[in-house]
């Protein structure tokens, strides 16, 4: 376990991803859409006050006219752009709408709705700026330069950009790789958590594949490069997620969809009910009053408000328990979800290695603290993340490590110290030597190496002396509602969910048992979790991506919906994801799955509430004589109704009712463990 006295390590669970890459962040204000919402709303909360004051209508009508210029504008004329390819937008329905509520002495509610459609515009574009930051920003996880040697030897910094196929390459300790390519000479431990999400880093020797973007332990590296900076695996992974978000079908509410239809319809049924009459020789006054009532009770501000209010509300609730919705739209697809697949570094377990395992071996003479306090002995001045697992294993416990004497690390092998006139030695077991005429230690110790490593740990070697000691165990530990979370989406979706994992099968499907996970995929590069992403939705099912690191944007780009873990999650996965869990909590994900489903339930409700009022409306008009005070009455009574509906899921309580099932659902996995 070499030092990287060149480079410390991160620590911190957050720290484990590339998220310290350097970034360039859209500014809030900088899209046009967001200044003009943010004018609007300013203008609203200005006017409300006045209106709700009785100012004289001289003070308050102008600043209406400007709310419904800044914030309606950009809108319409994209409704009327989309008129032109003869597609009546809700854009510009919407507009309409708020006209027709002003045109009848209504301003107040077409101002709001002119807000609240303008401000859902602002968020959609910044959301979409900071995915494009953040897509761009990925390419400075490979270093701007590099140093390329000639064939004398002689080092040159160039830029990244300018390696070509056969250049000779060193990587330096704590830098980061320039290219992909293949070592040539040296050995270290190399950091591969931005490509495979694996927790530890990898021993690279000569004749094994580095990646660009990668970073460098403490030893030195010449490489050959074997691939095109623009064909590195960073680079593809920045086309793939720029793919997958172009190419992922434009989606919209439900509502919107039907509103295309009926809004055509609610036009032609206006003109037909003023012109029909007046064909046969009816009163023009009379005519077109029926006609304006017809529009009133007919327009679709209800039908909007059915939708909006129920999903907002669980978006805010949501947001109050630390799981951040991007847009209403991302809300009502959460609750259409019939597959899930999670990654498992960072997302099912910690993302942080813990030593799990003490075995002193037979005849060392050490038990577990004082095997521990020898290893932690020798790795405290180590900063590989296996040495800081060690030590800070026996910090938790509170053991006193002694001080040692002459350090060595030696990357992909481990590291040495003198104690006591002893040397020992800590690392990898199949590369370190042991003492001749200690067979039986020696077989001993490997039985207990392949023991750990089969059930998925980092197996350690302690020697004391040249003799083996002691075999510790390093593991990723599982988070502590993982097993629950598991059981309740499988409850929810009706499928079992899959592990999509860059890392090794045998700790992958160690880690699936233990939650009861049954398809369980591991070795994945990235562009192989997206191929397994889109099997599944070719297969029909819309798929939940749920992940953290950077090998995962592509995937969480591709899925029908995609969660990031937010404490330990890359800038690209934090931006590419639909929703991100600020507060790490597993739990969170079924829970707001089934808020989703709560709020398309009442959207439904309310649907079903304004085709009664609006259907009502309509055939009491055209049937008999609806006087239009009574007209707007119903209209405005309608929107108050399904409005108030919707907001229902403000409440806490709607948090957790959704949460219930996860509680269950564990309560359920202790009880069986107790019977068991």
């Amino acid at each position: 376990m070499p030092s990287a006295a060149a480079h410390r390590l991160p620590q911190d669970p957050s720290a484990r991803t590339p998220a310290s890459a350097p970034r360039r962040r859209t500014r809030v204000l900088a899209p046009a859409e967001v200044r003009w919402a943010a004018t609007a709303l300013v203008l609203f909360l200005i006017v409300l006050p006045m209106r709700l004051t009785g100012a004289p209508t001289w003070v308050s009508a102008p600043l209406f006219g400007l709310v419904y210029l800044t914030g309606g504008w950009e809108p319409g004329w994209a409704g009327l752009k989309a008129l032109r390819g003869k597609v009546l937008d809700v854009d510009l329905l919407m507009i309409v709408a708020a006209l027709g509520a002003a045109a009848i002495g209504q301003i107040t509610d077409g101002a709001l709705l002119i807000v609240i459609f303008a401000t859902s515009g602002a968020l959609e574009a910044l959301a979409t700026a900071r995915t494009q930051d953040a897509v761009r920003g990925l390419l400075d996880l490979a270093p701007a330069t590099a140093t390329r040697l000639a064939d004398d030897g002689s080092e040159t910094t160039v830029e990244s950009a300018a390696l070509a196929v056969g250049d000779i390459i060193l990587v330096r300790p704590g830098e980061r790789v320039g290219a992909d390519g293949r070592v040539l000479d040296g050995a270290s431990d190399v950091d591969r958590a931005t490509i495979t999400g694996e927790p530890f880093p990898a021993a690279k020797h000569v004749g094994d594949e580095v990646f660009a973007g990668t970073l460098n332990g403490s030893g030195v590296l010449r490489m050959k490069v074997e691939r095109d900076p623009s064909d590195s695996v960073i680079a593809r992974i920045v086309t793939m997620v720029e793919e997958a978000s172009e190419t992922k079908a434009p989606t919209q509410l439900f509502i919107e969809k039907v509103e295309q239809r009926y809004s055509l319809g609610m036009v032609a049924a206006t003109l037909a009910v003023f012109l029909v009459p007046v064909a046969c020789g009816a009163e023009l006054a009379g005519s077109l009053l029926r006609a304006m009532t017809f529009m009133i009770v007919a327009s679709p501000c209800a039908v909007v408000l059915a939708t909006m209010p129920p999903l907002l509300s669980a978006i805010a609730t949501a947001g109050r328990h630390g799981v951040l919705v991007k847009s209403a739209v991302v809300m009502e697809r959460l609750g259409q979800v019939d597959t899930v697949a999670l990654d498992k570094t960072g997302t099912l377990t910690e993302g942080t290695p813990r030593l799990t395992v003490i075995r002193p071996l037979a005849g060392s003479g050490l038990d577990q603290e004082a095997l521990l306090r020898l290893a932690a002995a020798a790795e405290h001045p180590s900063e590989h993340p296996l040495g800081r697992a060690v030590v800070d294993a026996a910090r938790e416990r509170r053991l006193e490590a002694p001080t040692v004497r002459d350090f060595t690390a030696t990357p992909g092998v481990g590291v040495t110290a003198t104690l006591d006139g002893a040397t020992i030695t800590v690392g990898a077991p199949a590369r370190l030597p042991t003492a001749l005429g200690d067979a039986d230690a020696a077989a001993h110790a490997a039985r207990t190496v392949d023991e750990l490593e089969g059930s998925g740990h980092t197996a350690v070697l302690v020697q004391r002396d040249g003799v083996p000691v002691g075999v510790l165990g390093i593991a990723d530990r599982l988070r502590p509602d993982a097993t629950a979370t598991i059981t309740a989406l499988g409850h929810l979706t009706g499928a079992n969910p899959m592990l999509l994992t860059g890392d090794n099968p045998t700790t992958a499907a160690r880690l699936a048992a233990e939650v009861g996970i049954t398809d369980v995929r591991a070795g994945l590069m990235p562009q192989e979790k997206v191929t397994a992403v889109r099997n599944a939705q070719e297969a029909g099912r819309k798929v939940l991506v749920v992940g953290d690191g950077v090998n995962d944007a592509p995937a969480l780009a591709a899925a029908h919906t995609g969660i990031a873990m937010g404490r330990a999650g890359s800038d690209l996965a934090l931006e590419t994801a639909d929703a991100v869990i600020v507060r790490d909590e597993l739990a969170a994900v079924p829970t707001v799955v089934a808020l989703s489903r709560r709020a398309r339930r009442l959207v439904v409700q309310n649907l079903v509430i304004a085709a009664t009022f609006i259907s009502g409306l309509t055939v009491w008009d055209l049937a008999g004589h609806l006087p239009l005070p009574l007209g707007v009455l119903g209209h405005e009574g309608s929107t108050v109704i399904v409005g108030l509906n919707g907001l229902r899921l403000l409440r806490d309580a709607a948090w957790h009712r959704a949460h219930a099932p996860s509680r269950h659902t564990q309560h359920g996995a202790h009880m069986s463990s107790l019977v068991g």
